[in-house]
Parts: C-alpha cells; sequence; structure tokens
C-alpha cells in the first residue's frame, strides 16, 4: 500500500470521475439483474416444516408473522456443534438493526439453524443477539434447501450447492432462501443464494472493499481466516 501513486487533488478527481462511471455502471447492473431476481418463477411449498421456538412449535407460515415475505438466514450451526458459525455470526452481527425496517416493507426475518432449540439460544444470548432464530432440529428444512448435508451424502459424492455439484467436508454450509405468501395463505420459494452470493447482505465486507487494503484476505490460509465471534478478538 506504501508505494501507492501520490497525485495531486486535480488528478485525483480526474481518476475519481473515471471510477465513479464504472461505479454508476455496476449499479445499472445490480439493478437490472435485481428486476431479473423479481422475475423468477415461484415454486409452491407443500411440506409440512415445523419448527421449534421459545413460542413452541411453529409452521412456515408462522415464521411470516403478518407480513407476506419471509427473508431466511440459513446459520450453520449444525445438531451436535457448541456454538454457531463465525462466519455466520459476522453477518448476524448486522442482523438486530435490519429487522425492523424489513418489517416497515412487508418483510419478517429469521435465521434457521438445526442445532436443537436451546444450544440455539444458549449462543444467542452469549452473542447479545436479538433477532428472530428458531430451531429446524427434526425437519428436512435446511436439507430440503441445499445447506445441510448427511454423512452418507457427503461420502457418495458432490453434494448439490450453490446450484452445482460441490465437495465437501462440511454438515452445514450457509445460504439464504426468500418466501412469499399469497392472499389464500399458500406459501412459495421465490429465491435462493449461497456462498459468494451472500456477499452484498454483509455490510461489513461492503466497508472493506471502500479501503486502500481492500478484504486483505490473499496471503491467509483461507478468505474469513481473520473472522472471530465479536467477543473473541484480541
Amino acid at each position: 500500500m506504501s508505494n501507492q501513486k501520490s497525485v495531486s487533488r486535480s488528478e485525483w478527481l480526474e481518476a475519481r470521475r473515471v471510477l465513479l462511471s464504472a461505479e454508476k455502471q455496476l449499479q445499472r447492473q445490480r439493478d437490472a439483474v435485481s428486476e431479473l431476481r423479481r422475475e423468477l418463477p415461484w415454486v409452491l411449498i407443500d411440506q409440512p416444516y415445523q419448527f421449534q421456538s421459545t413460542a413452541g412449535p411453529l409452521a412456515l407460515a408462522d415464521l411470516f408473522g403478518p407480513h407476506s415475505q419471509l427473508i431466511v438466514q440459513h446459520f450453520m450451526m449444525g445438531e451436535d456443534w457448541d456454538g454457531g458459525c463465525p462466519s455466520c455470526s459476522l453477518w448476524a452481527d448486522c442482523y438486530d438493526g435490519t429487522t425492523i425496517h424489513l418489517e416497515a416493507r412487508d418483510t419478517a426475518f429469521v435465521a434457521v439453524s438445526n442445532a436443537p432449540l436451546d444450544k440455539i439460544l444458549q449462543y444467542k444470548q452469549q452473542m447479545g443477539w436479538n433477532f428472530n432464530w428458531v430451531s429446524a432440529n427434526g425437519s428436512t428444512f435446511n436439507k430440503d434447501f441445499n445447506v445441510s448435508f448427511s454423512q452418507e451424502q457427503r461420502d457418495a459424492g458432490p453434494v448439490d450447492y450453490n446450484f452445482r455439484p460441490t465437495e465437501t467436508s462440511m454438515d452445514e454450509l450457509p445460504g439464504i432462501s426468500v418466501f412469499a405468501k399469497d392472499e389464500s395463505n399458500a406459501i412459495y420459494h421465490t429465491y435462493s443464494c449461497y456462498s459468494r452470493g451472500l456477499d452484498n447482505m454483509n455490510s461489513i465486507y461492503q466497508y472493506l472493499d471502500l479501503l486502500p487494503k481492500g478484504r486483505d484476505e490473499d496471503k491467509l490460509d483461507y478468505p474469513m481466516a481473520w473472522v472471530r465471534r465479536h467477543n473473541q478478538y484480541e
């Protein structure tokens, strides 16, 4: 970074305007992709999924509350895990300030994990979070949306993740799924994204991308090796 070219303010403005043009082009492309996303066809959900919550057993329809749209964060915390995934926890640090604004736009938000509810609640308290988080333990929900994989699935070869065959040793992987409920209370799956598709929902990475060093992950053992739970940084 110390070798970066130093220029006059006028030269900087000229370079910045070139970058601004590229940024505007990218934003227009993002807007076009968002329109394509909204035009995706929907898939009717006919499985009677059940979740465990502090209010007792809930159906998928209950997760909507009074809203017609639902965002599900598939939070990596397996049945026998003692805590949530540190990377998913990085994303989750952004949720509490977000959900109230989503609700104002007819949208409910919930995290769903395969861990038992008592483990989820213990970890949630440890992290100081307030967003809605339920357990899919005993349900095929996360499996059906291609974020949870049995040992047998992994031993048999590539699993279906991010819309392609993927080799993994992990029993849980991250994702986001979106659902809509119509006037007859029928529920539809409208969208899912995985892997790098989740980047745009992480405000921390969006801020890091503004910096001279960027994400600064090139020399790490793997891209998110620097991430810790927010109560574990030195």
